[in-house]
């Protein structure tokens, strides 16, 4: 089912609400130059929430917001009832890089353990989080070896590993699985929906892979070209999991969402 995403709120109390946001880079940008415009959105606890659509259309800058680490020029984002003022360990981010967010000089132990060291987490609290974690993302065994000691793969499940130790209520993920190379992505994609189902953590997940966004989303919310780019359409993806990519309604999904975002890419070339 897709809905317009003015009407698309969620029951009851949503976990992350942003409403009639609009944001521009620079000192002074003009509204009619905002990269975000008009965009409404509630996310709820619990949820597995895929943010699709063109390049261009602020799919990373509307995660910046999240995160707090851009702000809103119009309208509010709020996480938990609050306003969303700068970072916060109650919001974790999963950067699509596999190289650049780990520490290269901390075994995979240390890098997961990184943010309870310096949130000063007790010993037996931080070796059974690190433990719990080391298994729950299949590296058990690992824990002694460094970053250059690893596939890109292993990387990424660290990566994911030290973002949930510290117990965030929700995860921001901006293409964790792009810079990977094909089967290691099908795999991890099946490993993050797998650590979802066992974790239930809130998750705002950013991707240009239509495919990828069907086995994962719970609903989908395709982006509209920008400038002034918004949240134009959310789909609610009512499939099992884990899901058939053969199944026929998960093959007409990838069709209708495809078409979707190949119209919105057009939009850029259209006379004005």
């Amino acid at each position: 089912m897709a809905t317009d995403a003015s009407s698309a709120s969620m029951p009851g109390a949503a976990m992350l609400q942003m409403r009639q946001v609009g944001m521009g880079y620079g000192q002074s940008p003009s509204p009619a130059q905002y990269i975000l415009a008009d965009l409404n959105l509630d996310v709820a606890a619990g949820e597995f929430f895929v943010l699709v659509g063109p390049s261009g259309s602020g799919k990373s800058t509307l995660l910046k917001l999240i995160a707090g680490t851009a702000f809103p020029n119009t309208g509010s984002v709020t996480f938990e009832g609050q306003a969303i003022e700068g970072p916060d360990r109650r919001r974790g981010m999963v950067f699509q890089s596999v190289e650049g967010p780990l520490f290269d000089w901390l075994t995979v132990e240390q890098n997961i353990g990184f943010g309870l060291m310096i949130a000063k987490t007790s010993r037996a609290q931080y070796k059974e989080t690190v433990a719990r974690y080391l298994d729950l993302v299949g590296l058990t065994g690992h824990e002694q070896k460094y970053p250059h000691e690893l596939s890109g793969g292993m990387k990424q499940r660290v990566q994911i590993a030290r973002t949930l130790a510290v117990e965030p209520d929700l995860v921001l993920m901006d293409e964790p699985f792009a810079a990977l190379d094909a089967l290691t992505r099908r795999v991890l994609q099946r490993e993050i929906a797998r650590i979802w189902s066992e974790t239930r953590k809130t998750v705002v997940y950013v991707t240009h892979d239509i495919r990828e966004a069907l086995l994962l989303g719970q609903r989908i919310g395709v982006m509209s070209i920008g400038p002034r780019a918004t949240v134009r359409k959310i789909h609610h993806i009512d499939l099992p999991f884990p899901r058939n990519e053969l199944a026929p309604e998960f093959l007409r999904l990838n069709q209708l969402l495809d078409e979707e975002i190949e119209q919105e890419a057009t939009r850029q070339w259209a006379p004005r």
